[in-house]
């Protein structure tokens, strides 16, 4: 009788987490007007929730990542679904911005981060081989959440009101997560499921030390290679691409005459094209290399943020989008393969948890500094470029953490 492996069941656990997490964050840039009249603040000033959120997000992923490598992902995955729909509940109910701040950028944060680490830590512990297109698959639930979301909310919005979308938001959120914590497993082991024989090449421990002194050696070892500084600098300029993109590309795309609702469908375009990415690229970085692959889809993030100025029309703007969502899913799907390939998979969800605070340096100061360079120059178009080469510098850095990580052998 033909049986399922488990690790499927697992990756589309992880791709519905991914949709949960970035549907909800990504979908900022509809309801940034929204905020912007109701409180009244400057652009630079209403985009810190957004920017706190990612803190919060990535501050409570390097935190609680070794909490889930110690304690299984199911306990921790209750306490973070709860926290994630008070956050989304609480900003519903907001009456100040301040409020807001804490319960969209705070509390939702926090529980997105739970969230966020298990749909993207889990996926290495159960394969290897196939890795990146599992991984690719599993993240392309953040594509499929831009998709949904940016659309969703905006006809919410449209028929409710920016605070009952976000209770209808809530409501879904809360069934989603339910489900992910019955489908949930933390590795093979765990099950007592033994994965195909073709999967790994040898029997790896992935369980963290016995005591938490020596788990903590461990992960402090691996956090003061230079590998490991290199990547974290890497990622932080890669992506201040992204957090431009997703706090300001709505309103800059009105500001250039269009419809709100153009804006949406260009986020919407690049959760399609980037769930697409995830799917294809991550296969194809199997074949021809994670690391080299990543390296080339940062590179061509960066290039495409930096031309974004030129695209004024609509179908240049949708080119870009298209674009952009394809590349930044290859990008997004290897992710955690990079961190595996790069410093094992013992500590996953602490290792990748720390790297991943370099979002958190990107998405708190990049969306108010594009803000404040709008609020001067009248454009966000300097924002783009600088960021676009940024990306690029961050993409050499990668390469140079794989030189020093992997030392290949000269003849």
């Amino acid at each position: 009788m033909f049986r399922v492996y488990y690790g499927w069941v697992v990756v589309a656990a992880c791709f519905i987490g991914s949709f949960v997490v970035f549907g909800l964050s990504y979908s900022f840039g509809v309801f940034f007007e929204e905020i912007l009249s109701e409180f009244g603040y400057s652009r630079s000033v209403t985009a810190v929730a957004f920017g706190i959120q990612t803190l919060s997000l990535y501050i409570g992923a390097g935190i609680i990542g070794a909490l889930i490598d110690r304690f299984g992902s199911r306990q921790i995955l209750v306490i973070g679904s709860t926290l994630l729909c008070v956050g989304l509940f609480g900003t519903s109910q907001a009456d100040s911005f301040v409020t807001l701040v804490f319960f969209y950028g705070i509390v939702t944060g926090f529980g997105m981060s739970v969230v966020y680490i298990v749909s993207y830590a889990t996926v290495p512990r159960w394969f290897e081989r196939r890795q990146g297109f599992a991984a690719g698959i599993a993240s392309a639930g953040l594509g499929a959440g831009m998709l949904a979301g940016a659309p969703a909310s905006t006809w919410l919005i449209a028929e409710f009101g920016w605070r009952n979308a976000v209770l209808v938001l809530t409501f879904i959120t809360a069934l989603l997560l339910g489900i992910i914590t019955l489908l949930i497993r933390d590795d093979p082991h765990s099950v007592n499921i033994s994965p195909p024989e073709s999967e790994f090449a040898a029997i790896e421990e992935t369980s963290p030390p016995a005591d938490w002194r020596n788990q903590y050696k461990e992960i402090r070892q691996t956090a003061l290679q230079p590998s490991f500084v290199l990547l974290f600098i890497g990622w932080t300029l890669i992506y201040t691409t992204l957090y431009i993109i997703l706090a300001h590309l709505v309103v800059h795309i009105t500001e250039l005459g269009h419809s709100r609702g153009i804006g949406a469908t260009a986020i919407a375009l690049i959760g399609l094209s980037t769930a697409f990415g995830r799917v294809f690229i991550g296969y194809l970085g199997d074949r021809t290399g994670r690391i080299r692959t990543f390296i080339v889809c940062s590179s061509l993030m960066g290039l495409s943020t930096a031309f974004l100025p030129l695209a004024t029309s609509i179908s240049a703007i949708f080119t870009f989008a298209i674009i952009y969502g394809l590349v930044y899913g290859g990008n997004g799907a290897l992710l955690a393969p990079v961190t595996a390939d790069l410093f094992g998979r013992i500590n996953i969800n602490a290792v990748f948890g720390l790297i991943s605070l370099s979002f958190a340096v990107a998405g708190l100061l990049t969306p108010s500094l594009a803000g404040a360079g709008y609020d001067s120059f009248g454009t966000y178009n300097p924002a783009f470029v600088i960021s676009g080469a940024a990306a690029i510098c961050g993409a050499i850095c990668i390469l140079l953490a794989d030189r020093l990580a992997n030392p290949r052998m000269t003849e």
